[in-house]
C-alpha cells in the first residue's frame, strides 16, 4: 500500500506519503533532517515498509508542504506533526525515526507524548550541546559553513531555541532506544570524531534501555552509506514489539 496526502492541519497544508501495511505492528514516522525532507529516507522506505507501515512527511516550508506561521522550532515541529497524524488517523504506537535535527524532533516527540511512542532511533542526531562542545573542535571554516545554512528552514535562533527546548524537557525516557552514530566523517579530525561519538553515547542515559551502534564506514547520511545499518535497528525495535 502506497498513499500519499496533503493533510490540512491549523495553519497549513502537510505532504505526507504512508507506505506498506503495519499489521498489527507499530507504524514507523521518519523525520528528515535540518531543510531535508522525506526523500532523505529513499534509501531505506522500501525495506522499511516490508516490515510494518511507514510514514514520511515534509515539515512546513519544506518539500511539498506549505509554509507556517508557527516559529520554526522543535516544539512547534512536533506540536504539527502530531496534528497530521490525527487529522491522518495514523494511531499510535508509533516508532520514532529522526536524522540529524530530526532526531531532535523525535525526542521532542517521545517527551510531550511517551504513551504513543515504543521505540525511537536516533541517526547521527544533533546532541542538545552541540554548539557549546562539539562546533568549538572544529575549523573556522566549517563554522562558517554551519551557520550560514540557516536559511532553508527557520533561522538560527529557533535552530537554537529548538535545542533549548530539548535541554529543558530532558527526562528519562521509558522506550527502547537505538543511537546510530556516523563514524567516518571525512572532515572530522580524530579529535572531533571521537568526541562526536561520545556525544551521541551520552544520548543514552534519556532511556532506560539504549543501545549504540556506530556505523564505521558512514558519514553523516547513514541511511545512504549503510542503509542496511538503519533497517537492522528499525526491524529490531519492530520485532521487540
Amino acid at each position: 500500500m502506497e498513499k500519499e496526502m496533503l493533510i490540512h492541519i491549523s495553519k497549513c497544508k502537510l505532504y505526507a506519503k504512508l507506505v506498506g501495511e503495519n499489521n498489527g505492528k507499530p507504524t514507523v514516522i521518519m523525520d528528515a533532517g535540518y531543510g531535508d525532507f522525506s526523500k532523505a529516507w529513499n534509501s531505506v522506505l522500501r525495506e522499511i515498509s516490508m516490515l510494518s507501515s511507514v510514514l514520511i512527511y515534509d515539515r512546513a516550508g519544506l518539500g511539498k508542504s506549505d509554509s507556517s506561521s508557527n516559529p520554526r522550532t522543535s516544539r512547534e515541529m512536533v506540536k504539527e506533526l502530531k496534528e497530521l497524524l490525527s487529522e491522518a488517523k495514523i494511531r499510535p504506537p508509533y516508532i520514532l525515526v529522526g536524522h540529524s535535527f530530526g532526531g531532535v524532533n523525535m525526542r521532542m516527540f517521545a517527551t510531550e507524548y511517551p504513551n504513543e511512542v515504543c521505540g525511537l532511533v536516533l541517526i547521527d542526531s544533533t546532541p542538545e550541546d552541540y554548539r557549546e562542545r562539539f562546533l568549538p573542535t572544529m575549523s573556522q571554516d566549517f563554522q562558517q559553513a554551519y551557520n550560514k545554512q540557516f536559511v532553508y528552514e527557520g533561522n538560527y535562533g529557533e535552530f537554537m531555541e529548538s535545542l533549548k527546548q530539548l535541554k529543558d524537557t530532558r527526562q528519562k525516557l521509558n522506550v527502547p532506544l537505538i543511537v546510530l552514530s556516523a563514524g567516518k566523517k571525512a572532515h572530522y579530525s580524530m579529535e572531533s570524531q571521537k568526541l562526536w561519538n561520545e556525544m551521541q553515547r551520552e544520548i543514552l542515559e534519556i532511556s532506560s534501555d539504549g543501545e549504540l551502534v556506530i556505523a564505521e564506514n558512514s558519514a553523516h547520511y547513514i541511511q545512504n552509506d549503510e542503509p542496511e545499518v538503519v533497517v537492522c535497528a528499525i526491524k529490531k525495535l519492530i520485532e521487540n514489539n
